[in-house]
This record gives structure tokens, C-alpha cells and sequence, in this order.
């Protein structure tokens, strides 16, 4: 199944069209899509006994928004794929290296973006939402707990970031737009291998990242085991799983983003999001 949202309201797609699960469900399911991340089985069970014809409605990717607009937790993982590790100077981390993008940054996927003051860079990520609450998880059970998989954008300031000592990075990760997400959730059976799926990064056309899935260092079953070790998940709760190889700030010379760049970021299975970069607003 792949959950969207339109206007707000939450819908079915299927190909380039939609099922509004409010009139489809005759208001037996709610149109907002946390209310239905909180009885998740449900709405997996109604999906998939969708008929052709409710799916009645033309879908315009530039209309998509958040799939899961207001989560109360958002956890984003650092160094978890050894080249970028490697990129950045660092041995591959025994440990998930855990911060918080601020759930205020998040927007759709198509977006414009004002560029605030300093150094800001790209990093693509695979995106998984919890779909139960969830605490002291296995692994081995640990996928029975995400509602689905999205594509993210983990933009970063980095001279906010990198401030201080300690370094500031979920400040630095959390200006207004810096957390796209999107185009749809969609539930991990929808893939032949939901632990391996290709990722890309493209700026004005050109690849800057590129990896699969399955190079991560600490897979999503076992992000969510560690997470949940010492905190409840929510369903909701989002788990930006870390970015490949190719930022701007490890290039030599350096490359951050000017205005007018086009910054695409690209999942296998699940679809692109897109963002536009512009100046800081005065």
C-alpha cells in the first residue's frame, strides 16, 4: 500500500491515481494521517480490499504533501554507511550515532527552500515510519513495526552544525524546510527486499550520491531495536537511517547549495522529491 497526502487529507494511490480514504471508507477512517499511523493494521486490512473504482482521483505529484505531517518523534542517524564515513575522516561507528531533526523543518516533497546564512548541504536518506508503538523490539521482529518506508532530504547547515563543543546537529539539521519527506509512505510487503533498495542523489541533473540500502552499517530492523532498547517509538515516529557518500562539504573544493540549484533525491520503490533553493529572505 502506499499512503499520500492532498489537501491535506490522506489517500490511497495506486499508479497516477488516488482513493480519498475518508469518502472511501464512508468516514469509518479518518482523513488525517496520524490518526491512522495510530491503527495502522486497520487501515493495512481496509487497503487492500480497495476497489478499482475508488480510485477516483487524478493524482499531480506537485500536489503531494508530508505522508506523515506531524510526528512526535524524529530520530536521524549519523555515519551509517562506511564511504561516508570514510568521507568524513571517520572509522565506521561501533554504535548508531543518534540525533533529532526538529519536527518544525519537515515539509513535502516539492518545495522551495530559502537558503538561511552559512554552508548548506544535501544528504539524501531513506526515511522509515513506525507504524506501532514500540519498545524493547528484537530484530528479528523489528519490521513488523514500520508502517512504511519515504524518501527524506537530511539538509544541514554546517557551520551551525559543527558550532560548539559539543557540535550542534540538530540545530544545524532543522531550519525551516530542511526536513522534505515524501512522495508516499509505502508499507515494506510492497518490495521485493525492503533492506535493499537503491538510493540516489542528484544536483542540477548530476549524481552526487549513490549507494543501495544494504550498505547501511546499522540496517533499519536494527536502528529500531537500539532506539527502542531505551525509549518507546511511536506510531508516526520517524528514523532518517543516514545518508551515502557524496556530500557537498567532503568535495574538494567544497560544493553547498546556491540559489537556483534543483536538488532531486530518489528511492527505488518508493518515488523523488524535489527542492528548489533560493536566498535567505531579508
Amino acid at each position: 500500500m502506499r499512503l499520500a497526502v492532498i489537501d491535506g487529507r490522506a489517500v490511497v494511490v495506486r499508479g497516477d491515481r488516488a482513493a480519498d480514504v475518508g469518502w472511501a471508507s464512508r468516514g469509518r477512517l479518518s482523513t488525517d494521517p496520524m490518526a491512522l499511523l495510530e491503527q495502522w493494521q486497520r487501515v493495512r486490512d481496509w487497503g487492500g480490499e480497495l476497489s478499482d473504482e475508488a480510485y477516483d482521483i487524478s493524482v499531480d505529484p506537485e500536489a503531494l504533501q508530508a505522508p506523515v505531517p506531524r510526528p512526535r518523534q524524529v530520530f536521524a542517524i549519523a555515519l551509517n554507511y562506511p564511504p561516508h564515513a570514510a568521507e568524513a575522516g571517520y572509522t565506521p561507528p561501533a554504535e548508531p550515532l543518534v540525533f533529532t531533526k526538529f519536527p518544525a523543518c519537515l515539509t513535502g516533497p516539492h518545495t522551495t527552500v530559502a537558503l538561511p546564512p552559512g554552508k548548506v548541504d544535501w544528504e539524501v536518506e531513506l526515511v522509515a515510519v513506525i507504524g506501532r508503538e514500540t519498545y524493547r523490539a528484537s530484530e528479528d521482529h523489528a519490521w513488523e513495526s514500520v508502517a512504511g518506508l519515504t524518501v527524506g532530504q537530511d539538509l544541514s547547515e554546517r557551520v551551525s552544525q559543527l558550532q560548539g563543543k559539543p557540535a550542534q546537529f540538530s540545530l544545524g539539521k532543522s531550519f525551516p524546510g530542511f526536513g522534505p519527506t515524501g512522495p508516499v509512505l509505502v508499507t515494506p510487503d510492497e518490495f521485493e527486499d525492503p533492506g535493499d533498495l537503491e538510493i540516489t542523489g542528484l544536483l542540477n541533473g548530476r549524481v552526487v550520491q549513490h549507494d543501495r540500502t544494504k550498505s547501511m552499517i546499522f540496517p533499519v530492523p536494527e536502528l529500531i531495536a537500539r532506539l527502542s532498547a531505551v525509549l518507546p517509538l511511536f506510531p508516526g515516529d520517524l528514523i532518517f537511517t543516514g545518508t551515502p557518500a557524496g556530500v557537498g562539504n567532503r568535495m574538494d573544493p567544497p560544493r553547498y547549495l546556491t540559489p537556483d540549484d534543483e536538488l532531486l533525491s530518489r528511492i527505488e520503490g518508493i518515488g523523488e522529491i524535489r527542492q528548489h533553493f533560493t536566498a535567505a529572505h531579508p
